[in-house]
């Protein structure tokens, strides 16, 4: 593989939303780059799963583009300080949604709004920021209807296949509890001087697992599709 197609590959994986996570969601784009949470679904149709997310149902018809968010008319009833302008594709046959908020909506409302909860059959995977509040974390519901979670840089026990693909883009940081012998000042060690590789390794981790490929200059270009979210009451 030549360098140009390597930086193509990289360009349409995840790793590049890692790469931003802590630059201001505010970066001059027409679309996002900074500070974006990710959340993916599959077993469940995309309309539906974004109007049990809170997205309004008459704007997602429009199928407006995130870069002209600014320039519409917004439905009746729609409280703006209460919703999230997020921006959802898919690959595959998983559905995603991009937000540069603090945090993920499904990570605010999948525990109190009944509708956000995920159902047998239905795996989400979430990868909220939390700038709000941290830690990031990663939320995986792996198809029984629970949800697990971990902060970046911990194993995901319960998943074999996502705990591989986490650790083989060594997103899993050594801890004094994990068995090794690692001290917690070896591993507050490693945690500095590998800070700034935690959160491209977990979204490359996640890209992998999931087979999900984003494309980095369409992001930027605000060329997906517009979803008006409200957000749940926290």
């Amino acid at each position: 593989m030549s360098e140009q197609q390597h930086l193509e590959v990289e360009a349409a994986g995840l790793k590049w939303i890692g790469e931003h996570s802590f630059e201001d969601a505010k970066s001059g784009v027409p679309g996002m780059r900074g500070s974006i949470s990710l959340t993916a679904v599959r077993g469940v149709e995309a309309e539906e799963f974004l109007v049990r997310l809170g997205a309004d149902l008459e704007q997602l018809q429009c199928q407006d583009l995130y870069k002209d968010r600014d320039e519409l008319a917004m439905p009746s009833g729609l409280d703006m300080t209460q919703i999230s302008r997020a921006m959802y594709g898919t690959c595959g046959d998983w559905l995603y949604v991009l937000e540069d908020g603090f945090a993920a909506t499904w990570f605010f409302g999948y525990r109190g709004v009944p509708a956000m909860a995920p159902l047998v059959g239905e795996e989400v995977i979430c990868l909220t920021l939390n700038h709000h509040d941290a830690p990031a974390l990663l939320l995986h519901a792996p198809g029984d209807g629970q949800t697990r979670q971990a902060e970046f840089g911990e194993a995901a026990e319960w998943s074999p296949a996502l705990d591989a693909a986490l650790r083989a883009a060594h997103a899993v940081f050594p801890s004094p509890y994990d068995g090794s012998g690692t001290t917690a000042e070896e591993a507050q060690q490693y945690v500095e001087e590998h800070r700034a590789e935690l959160s491209p390794a977990v979204f490359t981790a996640v890209g992998q697992y999931c087979g999900l490929t984003i494309d980095c200059a369409t992001v930027e270009a605000g060329m997906l599709p517009l979803a008006m979210i409200s957000l749940p009451a926290i």
